[in-house]
């Protein structure tokens, strides 16, 4: 094995004597901001963990505690980011070096989380004021904070800030809804303008509002013709088809002249 080469032997009482100064220079005292080090003074040691904090209205600057400026209307928090203090109930931070009260306009509350208001049932906020809110004839109050504030009752439409009788037709329902149609006739008639006309219903057939037709459909077997239901005639090797009001041929047959003939 080749050995290192040693220092000339000049250098060694230089290098003995760096190594004595070194170790004879006593050691600084730990003092950082994380709460490490000796406790220091307005200070409580942390229950696990080690380290220490700071007590309740003291905040750590350079290694120790100082006590916090608290603000007028301000609690400290005890927390180590931000100012360490925050505005009481009912006040808000101002330029973050003071706390100012909230004003509350007439007819307006403190909200639950004590920096903001909320007007009183029957107002409505503008700007910095709460307005009453005026309900119109057959209208009532919500609780949105957004709109007129209020409703029409059932059977009246808003117009023009009014609450408007909904004319509804003879054998029609009103609807409820908040938008669309205000009415639909009973089941059995037929919307035609501003009534309700009865669904004449031929024979074979029942009423079907949903198909989007003449409220009527065939009974299974039946086909329509203009206003009446015919009875389908079924030629042989053929089968109703699923809808029931037609036909198609047997699997095998294909449809020639009206007929179903075997297929090639």
């Amino acid at each position: 094995m080749i050995n290192p080469p040693r220092p000339a032997r000049a250098l060694r009482p230089a290098l003995a004597f760096l190594i004595f100064c070194l170790l004879a220079v006593p050691a600084a005292p730990v003092s950082a901001q994380d709460g490490t080090g000796a406790v220091p003074e307005n200070a409580s040691a942390r229950g696990f963990g080690g380290g220490w904090d700071c007590d309740l209205g003291y905040g750590e600057e350079n290694g120790a505690c100082v006590e916090i400026d608290l603000p007028e209307n301000a609690y400290a928090t005890g927390r180590s980011y931000g100012p360490g203090w925050a505005c009481r109930h009912g006040f808000r931070e101002r330029d973050g070096t003071s706390c100012e009260e909230i004003f509350v306009p007439e007819n307006a509350f403190l909200n639950s989380s004590g920096h903001g208001w909320t007007c009183a049932r029957g107002f409505r906020e503008a700007q910095d004021a709460c307005i009453e809110i005026v309900v119109p004839e057959n209208a009532y109050l919500t609780e949105e904070n957004t709109g007129t504030g209020w409703l029409c009752e059932r059977g009246y439409v808003a117009v023009e800030g009014r609450c408007d009788p909904i004319a509804v037709p003879e054998n029609g329902f009103l609807t409820n809804a908040p938008r669309g149609a205000l009415w639909e006739c009973e089941r059995g008639f037929v919307r035609d303008g501003d009534r309700c006309d009865a669904i004449s219903v031929p024979e074979n057939a029942y009423l079907d509002t949903r198909s989007g037709g003449p409220g009527w459909r065939c009974e299974r077997g039946f086909e329509a013709r203009e206003e009446t239901c015919v009875r389908l005639i079924v030629p042989a090797n053929a089968h109703l088809d699923r809808s029931g009001n037609g036909w198609q041929c047997d699997r095998n047959f294909q449809l020639s002249g009206g007929r179903c003939v075997l297929g090639r």
